[in-house]
């Protein structure tokens, strides 16, 4: 029996949650980082890319870091 093919973008989204709060920190595959408590928001944020990211200096909607 054959594995399945794997497909690889190179993109890594990370997401993370901060212990003791019900906070949400994602990086995105560019760099870009983002806090929010709502999993949805966090991850509309990410696959959003790169209409959902900010020019450097901009605080996008939500919890920033």
């Amino acid at each position: 029996m054959s594995t399945p093919p794997t497909f690889r973008t190179g993109e890594v989204y990370r997401i993370a949650w901060l212990p003791g709060t019900d906070i949400l920190h994602g990086t995105c595959h560019c760099g870009r980082e983002h806090t929010a408590q709502d999993p949805i928001e966090m991850w509309e944020w990410m696959l959003s890319h790169p209409q959902g990211h900010q020019p450097q200096g901009t605080e996008p909607q939500g919890i920033t870091s």
